[in-house]
């Protein structure tokens, strides 16, 4: 069997949003899986010395129309959370438990909802998350309770760690056999190096890593 695409994501990232709703069509024609990887995107941006755009005033107000631009285009409803930055810890533990993958999908959807389809409550309430879990036929009280655990904390820990290890920066970001994907734009080359027709084989990426700078930025 084709390896699963393993979909790293956060809920507090809109591209997320649209690019979970996007993945399973591009997967599919290529008899593909998509595997779920809740990780911290906060981490992500601790371990590269980065900001968030929601950090950057100017970054802030793009992506807010940006990504209402995306979500239209793929025909997703598209809301504000009641905050954001928000604390999305609780959520993406609960996301990572043990169970069937049809019951994550649907949590995984109904979690995104909350916070992106318009006007939802959000997934900083425990209460909200346990009734979202329900929703998807799941125990939600125990799966919030579970979510508390040092295993829960660990394991994802230990998926973000592993995304910061492979490559990753930012999210959503897509590895696809060992190949990393960065973004809700990257699908379309997804799709081109499933089909195999990725046009990176023409170039020695290694060569573009050794390249020389030739100017700094101040304080750099």
């Amino acid at each position: 069997m084709p390896g699963a695409l393993r979909f790293h994501f956060d809920y507090v990232s809109p591209y997320s949003y649209v690019a979970w709703h996007r993945i399973h069509d591009v997967a599919a024609p290529y008899g593909r899986a998509v595997e779920p990887v809740p990780v911290l995107f906060a981490a992500l941006l601790g371990a590269h010395g980065t900001r968030g755009p929601a950090e950057v005033p100017a970054k802030r107000r793009y992506v807010g129309k940006d990504a209402l631009r995306c979500a239209r285009a793929a025909g997703l409803p598209f809301g504000l959370p009641p905050s954001h930055p928000f604390n999305p810890l609780l959520a993406l533990r609960v996301s990572s438990a043990p169970m069937d993958e049809a019951a994550r999908r649907r949590l995984i959807d109904g979690l995104f909802a909350a916070v992106w389809g318009g006007d939802g409550p959000g997934i900083t309430d425990p209460n909200v998350i346990a009734s979202i879990a329900d929703g998807a036929g799941l125990d939600g009280a125990a799966l919030v309770a579970a979510a508390a655990s040092d295993a829960a904390k660990a394991r994802l820990r230990a998926d973000t760690e592993r995304a910061i290890a492979e490559g990753a920066f930012g999210v959503p970001t897509i590895i696809v056999d060992g190949e990393l994907f960065w973004g809700n734009d990257s699908l379309v080359h997804v799709d081109r190096f499933l089909a195999g027709d990725d046009p990176v084989r023409d170039i020695d990426i290694e060569r573009w890593m050794a390249l020389p700078s030739s100017a700094t930025r101040p304080g750099s």
